[in-house]
């Protein structure tokens, strides 16, 4: 019976783990619908042609006596090239033939309710279509009432924390409770809606894959690099490398959420809870 040399098989995690991170980030840095401008914004060939490599990478692992095993993770950054680029084209169709503006809170609204549905229901039907369950993604009961517990107490406590916080970090002004409830239906929409498709596209997808090959604690600190180098750039804070500093320990909290439950719904309310100072800093400026 043949066995796997340790150090063969160290070399070869470790090559996951940066190929992983590279090809991860270098999606999400250049072919998310939410990128910042800092280059040229890909064609639609340019992103078709992504997929469509990183399909034929994973079938060929897949296909791979020795490295059959490794597929699962390719396949992963496929469905994650898929639902970021088709979010991208879905979403410039919505704009042009709603003619929404993306700067306001009815086009913020519609356009993340547009993200979640695309991204989530591609990550949905390619997992399925893998022949995975639902539950290789965490979306499952999971323990549901610990899940619920932790998830409505940390929305709460960033809810009360949310006026100053957007203050300090998110350009929030005039902030006041009497002017803030009026816009609260809208952010929770936002806030929710993007935190599901965020936590599903990331984390839920990608913790199992990794998790027989790096164990859970790295497997999650992997996928909390992919996850902040999305959030490089951004233009809601002028303080970019402190909230990027508390974007990536926030990260692996919610990665140990998701694994603690085995469910996404904790994660999804505690990350929806620190979205809503970011939403309220662009309320106050776009009411001023």
């Amino acid at each position: 019976m043949k066995t796997s040399h340790p150090a063969r098989s160290w070399i070869e995690h470790i090559l996951l783990a940066l190929l992983f991170v590279v090809i991860g980030g270098a999606v999400i840095i250049l072919l998310n619908p939410w990128r910042q401008p800092l280059f040229p914004d890909p064609s639609y060939l340019w992103r078709i042609g992504a997929a469509l490599f990183l399909l034929l990478l994973a079938l060929l692992v897949r296909r791979s006596q020795h490295f059959g095993k490794y597929w699962q993770v390719f396949f992963g950054l496929f469905i994650l090239t898929a639902a970021v680029s088709l979010d991208w084209i879905v979403g410039n169709f919505l704009l042009n033939t709603l003619h929404l503006n993306a700067s306001t809170p009815t086009g913020w609204t519609i356009q993340k309710l547009s993200d979640l549905l695309v991204i989530v229901g591609t990550v949905i039907l390619l997992t399925l279509i893998s022949r995975e369950r639902l539950g290789s993604i965490y979306i499952q009961k999971g323990n549901l009432k610990l899940g619920l517990l932790i998830g409505i107490i940390a929305l709460a406590v960033c809810l009360a924390g949310a006026m100053p916080m957007s203050e300090l970090m998110f350009g929030g002004r005039n902030l006041s409770l009497s002017r803030v409830l009026p816009w609260m239906p809208l952010i929770l929409i936002i806030v929710l809606a993007n935190a599901a498709l965020e936590e599903i596209l990331f984390r839920g997808l990608f913790l199992r894959k990794l998790q027989p090959f790096f164990g859970k604690f790295l497997s999650n600190l992997l996928i909390a690099f992919v996850f902040t180098g999305l959030h490089q750039g951004v233009n809601y804070t002028p303080q970019e490398m402190v909230f990027l500093a508390i974007v990536f320990p926030l990260a692996l909290v919610w990665g140990w959420l998701m694994q603690k439950t085995d469910a996404v719904w904790a994660s999804i309310l505690f990350h929806a809870g620190t979205d809503i100072p970011i939403f309220l800093g662009l309320f106050s400026a776009f009411y001023g």
